[in-house]
């Protein structure tokens, strides 16, 4: 299992690490500000059976 996983800032384009909370569930989405620009994205994490992970990250502000 990996520990980490990256997306895509949809802000300035900087490609972000972040942890992986394998306790939270299978579908997790929380707001993480980003390292690079401080603008905050909303990542979403889906967890498959296999353990297979998708993550990608929007705009906060494409949700208002």
């Amino acid at each position: 299992m990996e520990n980490e996983a990256s997306y895509i800032c949809k802000y300035c384009g900087e490609d972000i690490v972040v942890p992986i909370d394998w306790s939270a569930g299978s579908s997790q989405q929380y707001v993480e500000d980003c390292s690079v620009c401080c603008n905050p994205n909303i990542i979403h994490i889906q967890i498959g059976d296999t353990g297979d992970v998708q993550i990608w990250g929007e705009a906060e502000q494409d949700q208002h």
